[in-house]
């Protein structure tokens, strides 16, 4: 049996091509300038070298992966910052009107490590025990767990128009 051939490392020009097509595959868009999205790709693979996992770039890791599991990328707070602000944390993901260039990022506060508030629109039907409500798209069926409906339908790329309430 021949030893197995390690694989060349990433470089942040390949890292920065998955994540624009991963992206894109998903319904997401990536921050339209590639100098600053190479930059944030180069931090990822700085802190998979360093931690072992690909843990944001634009903030502190603990070093254990179980307690920065919330701020591996994407992060857990990317779709929230992306409704509520129109791109994430670190700006390497934006909602469509920042891709296009008619809109430019803005500064977004730091989530985590802060209490989770109460959903907006809570009813008895909370009894599931869910944080937020969920919205439902109504063109594919996609469902999100956050305040608002996102902008856009990561699968079929629907408006927020689209989305309905389903779980409140």
């Amino acid at each position: 049996m021949s030893p197995k051939i390690p694989e060349p490392a990433e470089d942040a020009v390949v890292l920065q091509a998955r994540l624009k097509r991963e992206a894109e595959a998903s319904g997401y868009h990536l921050n339209p300038n590639g100098d600053f999205v190479k930059m944030l790709a180069e931090g990822l693979l700085a802190n998979r070298r360093r931690y072992g996992y690909p843990s944001c770039p634009c903030r502190l890791a603990e070093g254990d992966k179980e307690a920065d599991r919330d701020i591996l990328c994407p992060c857990d707070y990317r779709d929230a910052d992306l409704i509520e602000f129109g791109s994430c944390y670190c700006a390497l993901y934006v909602n469509s009107r920042i891709a296009k260039g008619e809109k430019q990022p803005q500064p977004v506060p730091e989530r985590r490590h802060l209490p989770n508030p109460a959903p907006k629109a809570k009813s008895a039907e909370t009894s599931f025990g869910l944080t937020y409500p969920v919205w439902r798209c109504r063109v594919c069926g996609y469902l999100c767990g956050c305040d608002e409906a996102p902008d856009e339908c990561p699968i079929c790329r629907a408006g927020k128009e689209r989305f309905e309430l389903f779980i409140h």
